[in-house]
């Protein structure tokens, strides 16, 4: 009998939990055909992101579908309300916004796991299970053993919880979120701003000494190592920042053109 990719890529958590550096993407388009780019292109993960992008629930099926023919491991960035369905499409690893205290984050550990470690409902019919191929208990402990939770700390609250957030059992990593933060701190979009460069500094420090993985969008190589200095292993660019810089570039000469065979 053929042997054959089962939908869920389980991969993400134990990456998390140990080895070198990761680099992924965060993308909002609602295009497959990005998604293979990226895997293509040779990042580690692609970060679907369904807080700010505008896919709906079967273009976003269609983008984990791309990602494991392209060999890229998928992360959904979605609300809370929209994990059920999220996860019953095939989802391996979730990113949470805004999670603020441990309650909140425990939730959010049952809520990706089901009976007894959690409380996900019961499904065999979705494409998680192979729509009936393979449901059942196996399915369930595979689910519960491979489901990757990441919590995204983003405001004051969240940089204060975020060591008591990481050690949550079945958080396997918190990703501080700058923007968002800078924002709420009364700093626009200065990330450099010295109180907010602290906020970050202390939150990967928490997550750090919790014992987990710390992420953090890294837009250039520099950003990266100084937040690599400081323990954070999970980084993330963005598609759309990476693209307009790409096409500004090229519309004012300053890049060669591509070679098409």
């Amino acid at each position: 009998m053929t042997t054959r990719t089962l939908p869920p890529d389980f991969s993400l958590r134990k990456r998390l939990a140990a080895g070198p550096r990761m680099r992924g993407v965060f993308n909002a388009l609602p295009s497959p055909a990005i998604i293979e780019m990226c895997g293509y292109a040779g990042f580690d993960f692609v970060i679907i992101d369904n807080e700010h992008g505008s896919a709906d629930y079967g273009t976003t099926e269609h983008m984990l579908r791309a990602a494991r023919a392209s060999g890229i491991t998928p992360v959904v960035r979605c609300f809370e309300r929209d994990l059920p369905r999220l996860l019953d499409m095939g989802v391996g690893a979730v990113q949470i916004p805004m999670v603020e205290s441990v309650e909140q984050a425990r939730r959010l550990a049952a809520a990706v796991r089901y009976p007894p470690l959690g409380t996900r409902g019961c499904a065999f019919s979705p494409r998680a299970a192979g729509y009936g191929a393979f449901g059942g208990s196996t399915h369930v402990e595979r689910s519960n053993a491979g489901i990757a939770l990441v919590a995204m700390v983003e405001t004051p609250l969240g940089v204060a919880n975020a060591r008591a957030i990481a050690s949550v059992e079945g958080v396997d990593g918190v990703f501080v979120g700058p923007n968002d933060l800078s924002h709420v701190m009364g700093h626009g979009g200065d990330w450099q701003a010295p109180e907010v460069r602290e906020a970050i500094e202390s939150a990967l420090a928490g997550i750090v000494d919790a014992g987990k993985c710390a992420g953090i969008v890294a837009l250039t190589p520099e950003e990266e190592d100084r937040y690599a200095a400081l323990g954070a292993r999970y980084f993330a660019n963005v598609t759309t920042s990476l693209i307009t810089r790409a096409f500004r570039e090229a519309a004012t000469g300053k890049t060669q053109h591509a070679r098409y065979s």
